[in-house]
């Protein structure tokens, strides 16, 4: 393990913050973002796609206000990480399942670094669906709390079947690295006005973002492969056949979501025993990134179910790797 460069100026992060590269068992470098501090134990933050560490700044700052450490990575073929494909800008995967590699080699390296446990889990968007998976698997988390979490994907019913199809016969050409028709080949915070944005109602929330990619290119991601579309759809209805985990579990969403599929979400929470579902008014995809008192109202919630199951007893260790 090294040092990783972190983009700190940008961040609006908590003071102490460490940056590393690590492996996973198939080979591949991702970046570990490490906020130590507080005592209440360390929450894992699951980003969405085409986020990258320094987006959750202030995240870990106001998990940091409430007690708790905090630590991220960029998945594989985002943000800093080992990207996929010759065009780096792609969002690209070859199967989701690929992703539990990374999530086992970041669970190995916060123990090697002694972060605080119990360990709690925060998941964004596709950070919610390999999140979900996770906790399948054994993620040694005490709950778990989601901002609208990619449990479904929002289009047309008859898109969706179109898509299929499309990412069937792309992978079969071998096509499937090209971009989602209709996509673009910047990053869509770069590339949508604040007015027409379906993220934040906050505009200095999305002015920050698009500052940050301005400032730091390489942190950028445009549209999804064919073969990534193909993956998501599949792992969706995966986990959609799976019965809830017994983890205690917060979901939060906008009422104007318009990236990820609110069913979905209503669906999973309804059997979910120990699980609760939030929806915010008038918000949109990202929470975390609206305005000053949707967040604070949001972390608070998540700091309140953190509270009541830090005396919970351990998950099963699952099939977590070592470093």
């Amino acid at each position: 393990m090294t040092e990783a460069p972190f983009h700190a100026a940008i961040a609006r992060g908590p003071s102490g913050v460490r940056a590393q590269w690590f492996r996973t068992r198939d080979g591949v470098r991702l970046r570990a973002v490490l906020w130590p501090g507080g005592t209440a134990g360390t929450v894992l933050l699951f980003s969405g796609r085409t986020e990258y560490a320094e987006k959750y700044g202030p995240a870990a700052a106001e998990l940091h206000r409430r007690g708790y450490a905090a630590a991220t990575l960029d998945w594989r073929g985002q943000g800093l990480s080992d990207r996929s494909l010759d065009d780096p800008l792609v969002g690209h995967v070859l199967d989701f399942a690929d992703y539990q590699h990374d999530v086992d080699a970041f669970v190995a390296l916060l123990r090697a670094q002694g972060l605080p446990e119990p360990f709690h889990l925060l998941a964004h968007s596709m950070g919610g669906c390999i999140g979900l998976r996770s906790l399948h698997e054994g993620l040694p988390v005490r709950s778990a709390c989601f901002s609208a979490p990619m449990w479904g994907i929002r289009v047309h019913s008859a898109l969706r079947h179109v898509a299929g199809t499309l990412g069937a016969m792309a992978r079969f050409l071998r096509q499937d690295h090209r971009y989602v028709p209709g996509t673009g080949t910047r990053s869509y915070v770069l590339a949508t006005a604040f007015e027409t944005n379906v993220l934040t109602r906050d505009r200095e929330m999305f002015d920050w973002m698009q500052n940050q990619l301005a400032e730091v290119p390489e942190l950028g991601l445009a549209g999804p492969s064919l073969r990534w579309l193909e993956a998501a759809f599949a792992e969706t209805r995966r986990l959609a056949a799976l019965p809830s985990p017994d983890v205690p579990a917060l979901c939060v969403a906008g009422s104007a979501e318009k990236v990820v599929d609110l069913i979905a979400m209503e669906r999973r929470m309804l059997a979910w025993p120990r699980g609760t579902l939030q929806i915010v008014p008038g918000a949109e995809h990202e929470v975390m990134m609206d305005r000053p008192e949707v967040r604070r109202g949001f972390f608070d919630a998540a700091a309140d179910l953190f509270d009541a199951n830090r005396q919970a007893g351990p998950r099963p260790p699952g099939r977590l790797a070592s470093v």
